[in-house]
């Protein structure tokens, strides 16, 4: 497997070096919205481990992020008015991937 690249853009975004709207952030995890939304109020969940995806990432730090998922997944569910959310994930670039630090997408449904 390739190895984690902390030039992606996603780490530039924890970084502080790209700007992001930023929903949600802990010691462990940032959410901003995503800049080529699939649905209104789609918002991305990233940790602030470093990882590709979610073949790699250690088992402890998926643990603490999906706990985030859901709060951002409860969230916008509230914020948005929505009947339902949708989260993926994609690992690697026959699986969908495009940027190689692990995160959730979560998008309200109605």
């Amino acid at each position: 497997m390739t190895a984690y690249d902390p030039d992606n853009v996603f780490a530039k975004i924890l970084r502080g070096e790209m700007p992001a709207t930023k929903v949600y952030e802990d010691d462990v995890a940032l959410a901003f919205m995503d800049i080529m939304p699939r649905a209104d109020g789609h918002t991305l969940v990233i940790p602030k481990a470093a990882a590709r995806n979610i073949l790699d990432i250690a088992p402890a730090d998926l643990g603490e992020l999906i706990k985030r998922v859901q709060i951002v997944a409860k969230g916008a569910h509230r914020a948005m008015g929505a009947d339902g959310v949708t989260v993926q994930q994609f690992s690697e670039r026959a699986g969908g991937q495009l940027v190689f630090h692990i995160h959730f997408h979560v998008l309200p449904r109605w």
